[in-house]
């Protein structure tokens, strides 16, 4: 793992809005607005942007915790702008904020963690796993 970056770093990322991106359940959609799960698949996202940087040769970056706070709608059509703030890293965690905003709107705050982990030993964790529930 390498880390080419200091406290305080940014990522952006924006999402335009669309129909894949409402809140919809299996008894249909809820309403036309940006849903609190696409937003976390978006926040893990702009803070894995650091992890791709930070990734060598036989490794993986994988989420390990994320929270949300979601302030304000964001309405089909509009473009949310993802911005992750690197906080730190310690060994190989790495631990980032992340602000989504509509102009400057805020509609979410949180924090989102993950880990650099070696892919062959995640592998064969995976499949010790597996051998035991089947």
């Amino acid at each position: 793992m390498k880390n080419p970056f200091r406290k305080g770093d940014t990522k952006h990322f924006e999402r335009h809005v669309t129909h894949d991106h409402i809140a919809k359940f299996d008894t249909g959609i809820v309403h036309p607005l940006y849903a609190t799960f696409a937003i976390a698949q978006d926040m893990e996202w702009v803070c894995r942007l650091f992890v791709l940087d930070m990734l060598e040769e036989g490794e993986e970056g994988i989420g390990t915790q994320l929270s949300i706070e979601h302030i304000s709608p964001c309405l089909l059509g509009e473009t949310a702008t993802h911005i992750a703030t690197l906080e730190y890293v310690e060994g190989n965690t790495v631990f980032c904020s992340v602000e989504v905003k509509v102009g400057e709107r805020i509609i979410a705050k949180g924090t989102q963690t993950q880990k650099i982990i070696d892919k062959t030993r995640f592998s064969k964790k995976l499949q010790d796993i597996q051998r035991k529930i089947t």
